[in-house]
């Protein structure tokens, strides 16, 4: 179950339970390359201590150096597209590593432009990576652009979202980008880009971009939008057989938007007064926002949250979430917590908790009476829920349980009259913010996941004691793994009933089968679901 959101312990964002992708650890990526750079001496210290030498250019654009480096580490080695750090600009010297390694020259230091510009080419060249690819074949000689050159291939990529998505001074784009591909592959491959490049602009100003027409049968239809907004087809073709094809193409757009993002104030009863003290409430959370000009709105569902549109870098970087006063988690993920319905002197199990945005918010709920017992497979993201448990102050209330939920329900020992189910899902709910998603999920990996999460409801209702409540969860719009789930459960588990969820979340969220959904584009939230499941008596 891989995280939406990354960043340096012990802070971590609000997780979306997505199953795992393929795509493996990251590893410098080692590449052929000629440079014209100067070496420079970096001391690590005085006196005898050795020298490290290393390569300097000073004419490479540095965020398109990162910016390509991250995008191969993205494809080819596993990293994640939406890296957040609570060092901030801190985070600029990792990245500069990486291009060292892997392109062997470094650039100037980012600076805070640099790293906004690597936020916004990075997730809109992933987001766009079907529309621009298609724009790069059809100018290329060779229309198979699959066994292009890796890095190559994202400098390209970068050109074209500068030129045609971000209305960069495009000979500025063309100009910089064949310094980079002769710098950091040779020159005939920079005269290439140049070339390119050129066509595009000539292109783009005549607004005569080659791209295709939404004309003949269902399958050609779904083809031509997946390319114009940039998703597989199978995505096109499922969410026009479910949504129809305006609300598909209305889902698409949503997911190419910049993604918001909404902080939870972290105020827990037992140390209400001590976060008083220190002058920290949610009007205090809007004044450090404001002193900070980050553009905000308070949450019109939840007390607790406000959200950001820009500007979570510089939040982080300010130490807010550092200082255990707020934590990054999306309201409908605070929606689900309301579905439980957590009360002081609970007992609660959370069958696939870790990192635990979940299991802190329903802690925070319990006033310091209380257990929530957190289960999960991971043992190292329940070693971040543990400490993030202490910053936030209910680490007195979460005891973490290493197991698979499969497995640990064998003994009959551990039961409980709230159980929550957050599943591992395709997480198709929460695509503005796991840009690379969308390439990683293919179309298999819904039977796989279908057969998981009934063999986790299974597991999970072993939990429940007689009378008690089953919440199931996903960050997904898929009906085949929300309400289909439940109907599967329900036929296998005749002792269990829906619980329509109308007192406990507004009823714009409440479906005509009782359940919690929250629509990204209705209603400008990650996709989520939940079913309250109560057990006969």
């Amino acid at each position: 179950m891989a995280q939406v959101l990354y960043m340096a312990l012990p802070f971590p964002a609000e997780p979306h339970k997505t199953a795992p992708s393929s795509s493996s650890s990251s590893k410098p990526l080692k590449l052929p390359h000629r440079t014209r750079s100067t070496d420079i001496s970096i001391p690590k210290g005085g006196g005898n201590i050795s020298v490290k030498t290393q390569k300097l250019n000073l004419e490479v654009s540095p965020h398109r150096a990162v910016s390509a480096v991250r995008l191969m580490r993205i494809e080819l080695g596993g990293a994640f597209a939406d890296l957040l750090n609570e060092k901030g600009k801190g985070s600029g010297e990792n990245e500069m590593g990486y291009v060292q390694r892997t392109l062997g020259f470094r650039t100037r230091e980012l600076n805070h432009l640099d790293l906004r510009l690597v936020t916004d080419i990075v997730g809109g060249t992933i987001r766009w990576r079907r529309y621009l690819d298609h724009l790069i074949s059809s100018l290329c000689h060779d229309k198979d652009i699959s066994s292009m050159e890796p890095l190559l291939l994202q400098i390209l990529r970068i050109g074209f979202y500068e030129i045609v998505k971000l209305d960069m001074p495009p000979y500025a784009v063309v100009d910089e980008n064949v310094k980079l591909a002769k710098v950091a592959l040779r020159p005939g491959a920079g005269n290439m880009v140049n070339g390119i490049l050129r066509k595009l602009v000539v292109l783009k100003e005549n607004e005569t971009l080659p791209l295709p027409k939404v004309e003949g049968d269902d399958r050609a239809q779904a083809r031509a939008l997946a390319t114009l907004y940039s998703h597989p087809v199978w995505m096109v073709r499922r969410w026009t057989k479910y949504l129809g094809q305006e609300e598909a193409i209305k889902l698409m757009i949503w997911n190419n938007q910049e993604p918001s993002f909404s902080l939870r104030l972290v105020i827990i009863s037992f140390i209400f007064l001590a976060n008083r003290a220190k002058g920290f409430s949610r009007d205090d959370l809007v004044t450090h926002l404001n002193a900070l000009k980050v553009p905000h709105n308070l949450s019109l569902h939840l007390d607790e949250f406000v959200r950001v549109k820009t500007g979570l870098q510089i939040v982080i970087h300010a130490g807010l979430l550092k200082k255990g006063f707020c934590s990054v988690q999306d309201e409908s993920a605070g929606l689900v917590v309301s579905v439980v319905d957590p009360q002081p002197g609970e007992t609660i199990i959370d069958c696939c908790a870790a990192p635990g945005g979940k299991t802190l918010y329903m802690a925070s709920h319990l006033s310091g009476e209380g257990k929530v017992f957190a289960v999960d497979v991971n043992s190292g993201r329940l070693r971040i829920l543990k400490e993030t448990a202490k910053l936030h102050q209910v680490d007195s209330v979460i005891t973490a349980i290493h197991a698979d939920l499969r497995t640990l329900t064998d003994s009959g020992q551990l039961k409980s009259n709230k159980v929550l189910l957050d599943a591992p899902c395709s997480g198709l709910g929460v695509l503005s913010k796991r840009a690379d998603l969308r390439w990683n999920r293919k179309l298999e990996d819904m039977e796989e996941l279908k057969k998981l999460q009934d063999e986790l409801l299974d597991a999970a209702s072993k939990l429940v004691k007689p009378g008690g409540v089953l919440v199931y969860s996903t960050c997904s719009i898929d009906p085949e793994e929300n309400d289909d789930r439940v109907a599967a459960f329900l036929v296998r588990h005749p002792d269990f009933h829906v619980d329509p969820v109308d007192r406990y979340v507004p009823p714009d969220f409440v479906t005509s089968s009782g359940f919690f959904f929250s629509n990204p584009v209705k209603h400008s939230l990650d996709g989520s679901f939940a079913a309250r499941l109560v057990r006969a008596l």
